[in-house]
């Protein structure tokens, strides 16, 4: 066997990322035995305690699993895996293309922001409240300059998510602007029709202040789904 060798910083990082794509592309489908520690210790010139450091990474991330007869086997990410493993399918360079995996994220986002929406209306407090009614007419005066409405949505929509009172909506609202899924890298003229329209800012958050649910909801809906893209799919995610 030719031996590999990769760079000696991070060496247990650099072996899950190399097994983590031989997962994700394929070469190591679902149910096939992992390479064994040996083996993969003498491809890659490395000690077993660095292979068995990333084998334990793909455990966390649900990539494989110890079976009761001791062997490490391969599972069905798409079954198994949690958003975690987003920037992993982006840098894989196999599986989902970036461009299919941000449309995902853009539609998460939009389930997400409406629900929160009307749980917001639902559950903050009247300094919530009016904390949002304020942001919005800050919003309002960064004018048409993307760059800078980009931010003040941002930071308008965390008040709602913050609103909401759902943990679990706060998390991935942490994830999608902050760089774990690429929708965090989406240009914002990209997205243009939802920041612009500033009026629908507005009047989502009289809908929150007036404790109107259902309105909220709809509105946050047809606002965050403008930035979703319509173009067909350039591979299955589900299959």
């Amino acid at each position: 066997m030719t031996q590999r060798h990769i760079r000696r910083e991070a060496v247990s990082d650099q072996l899950f990322a190399v097994l983590r794509d031989r997962i994700l592309g394929g070469e190591l489908p679902p149910g096939s035995p992992l390479t064994a520690e040996r083996d993969l210790a003498a491809e890659f010139g490395v000690n077993r305690h660095a292979v068995r450091e990333a084998v334990k990474r793909l455990q966390q991330a649900r990539l494989v699993e110890v079976s009761h007869g001791g062997r490490t086997l391969v599972q069905n990410w798409r079954r198994t895996a949690g958003l975690d493993l987003a920037v992993g399918i982006a840098a894989a360079g196999c599986g989902p293309s970036v461009g299919d995996l941000a449309r995902d994220a853009l539609e998460m986002r939009a389930c997400i922001g409406a629900d929160a929406a009307r749980l917001c209306a639902i559950r903050c407090s009247e300094h919530t409240a009016a904390a949002i009614v304020e942001a919005t007419g800050r919003y309002a005066r960064s004018g048409p300059d993307l760059a800078e409405l980009g931010p003040a949505d941002i930071a308008w929509w965390r008040l709602i998510v913050e609103g909401s009172g759902n943990l679990a909506y706060l998390l991935a609202f942490n994830s999608l602007v902050g760089g774990a899924l690429p929708v965090a890298a989406v240009p914002d003229d990209l997205r243009t029709a939802e920041l612009l329209d500033v009026d629908a800012h507005v009047r989502l958050a009289a809908h929150i202040a007036a404790r109107e649910a259902g309105s909220a909801e709809r509105l946050a809906r047809e606002l965050l789904s403008r930035s979703v893209p319509v173009t067909p799919r350039e591979g299955g995610v589900l299959t």
